[in-house]
């Protein structure tokens, strides 16, 4: 057996990590203690013990397991794993057992996949526990999460790895007869690449011992810090485009340039490249955070994100991925506004609010002398005739909205940052020339 299933726990007293669900008297650690058991959802990264904790939960419960993997399986998989539950519920005496049924990457299941647990977890034919990497609000159906209580396993600490590692040693030493000398260096180095992950770490830990000779005199085995880095070659980022990595490098990476932080940003930026992203999409990303955060404070930015987009498409990734990451640098440290986000999202919701508001005549276009009789375009004051090419007292707004509060009506509000500020001051010019004028239309 590998040296990751001859350490799977068998009881929750041997289980390592979680405390944040299992520490203490906490509900679900006496739930399980008692064998009272109720169908559930695992959400958390590999090796992190869903699987574990689903089999101690059966054996706790006095239950026997069937495992489904949404990989490999289909319907006629889940029908057969819920006949064996029907028969064993069914049963007499020794023979009637309850049955837990163990869904592993359970958010790989289509609708209708998912829909064939919900009658049997209903009528109690069988605990279901289902084990996903991705985020459940998004990934399974509200029904099947209605049905079932959902807990977020998180990555092992290092202290919890360290503890793990212990246990692997121990199990070695005493099943093969030897020493294992595990300097400090070499053992932090295996919690590193580990990265929260107990099944990499004891995978790791069984690769190294299996291409290093024990000393013949001592049946000693040494892990030295090299060997460890040969053994566990490249390390593979996470990433799976629509997945929850996905999104988070993108989220990190946006929250990085509007933060202002250059650095971080290129940092996420390249390990989106080095997971295999598009940098187009980072390039799309630049152009709304350029729109979103930097707004007018500098309309530069809008361009020089649409001259990288534009340079990686005649030039090629290469040199392409570069000046997106030069775009990325300009819009990190660009002034930031989000005054036009804010503006256009309240002129949307005025507009829903008032969508029966005729458009005022004077702003409407005489097209026929029907219309012209109608009064459309009658007193309308031309700006390029007006001094300042600005028609002061004009008004452009509906008149019942004109006539109203006008905080409903002052939707841009621009900051004192970048050029923001002049065009703070030419509004606010333009407002007292409003204000001052003879010729109000409303």
């Amino acid at each position: 057996m590998p040296l990751a299933a001859k350490m799977r726990p068998r009881t929750l007293a041997d289980y390592v990590g979680q405390q944040h669900i299992l520490g203490g008297n906490s509900p679900l650690a006496q739930s399980i203690a008692q064998g009272n058991c109720h169908s559930l959802i695992f959400w958390g990264p590999p090796g992190s013990g869903k699987t574990t904790l689903a089999e101690i939960i059966a054996q706790h419960a006095n239950a026997e397991i069937e495992r489904v993997s949404a990989v490999t399986s289909g319907i006629k998989e889940i029908r057969s794993a819920i006949d064996k539950a029907k028969l064993r519920a069914q049963g007499e005496g020794a023979n009637k057992r309850r049955t837990v049924l163990f869904v592993d990457e359970v958010h790989r299941f289509n609708k209708s996949q998912q829909d064939a647990f919900l009658p049997h977890i209903e009528d109690g034919t069988i605990i279901f526990i289902g084990a996903t990497t991705e985020n459940p609000a998004f990934e399974l159906n509200q029904a099947l999460l209605s049905r079932a209580r959902l807990y977020t396993l998180k990555k092992l600490t290092r202290e919890d790895l360290a503890q793990v590692l212990q246990r692997a040693i121990l199990l070695c030493e005493n099943e093969q007869g030897i020493s294992i000398e595990l300097g400090e260096d070499a053992k932090q180095s295996l919690l590193n690449r580990s990265d929260g992950d107990a099944r990499r770490l004891l995978n790791l830990l069984e690769n190294c011992l299996d291409s290093v000779f024990a000393d013949n005199k001592n049946s000693i085995k040494g892990i030295s810090v090299e060997l460890i880095a040969q053994v566990a070659g490249s390390k593979i980022a996470l990433y799976d485009k629509g997945g929850d990595a996905f999104y988070n490098l993108i989220s990190a990476f946006h929250k990085s340039v509007r933060g202002s932080s250059p650095d971080a940003a290129l940092y996420w930026y390249a390990r989106i490249l080095t997971a295999g992203g598009d940098a187009l999409y980072v390039a799309r990303r630049l152009l709304a955070i350029a729109s979103e955060d930097i707004g007018n404070a500098d309309p530069r930015a809008m361009q020089l994100a649409i001259n990288a987009w534009d340079t990686f498409h005649r030039v090629g990734p290469s040199e392409g991925e570069r000046a997106i990451a030069q775009a990325t640098v300009y819009l990190a440290l660009a002034p930031k506004s989000n005054a036009v986000y804010h503006a256009f999202n309240k002129a949307k919701a005025l507009a829903q609010q008032t969508c029966d508001l005729d458009v005022p005549p004077h702003l409407k276009n005489a097209t026929s002398s029907i219309t012209e009789e109608l009064g459309h375009g009658r007193e309308y004051r031309y700006a390029h005739n007006e001094e300042n090419a600005f028609a002061a007292g004009e008004n452009y707004f509906p008149e019942a909205l004109a006539r109203g509060d006008n905080s409903h009506t002052t939707l841009y509000e621009p900051t004192e940052r970048g050029l923001e500020k002049q065009l703070k001051d030419k509004i606010d010019f333009l407002n007292q020339l409003n204000r001052n004028s003879h010729d109000q239309r409303y």
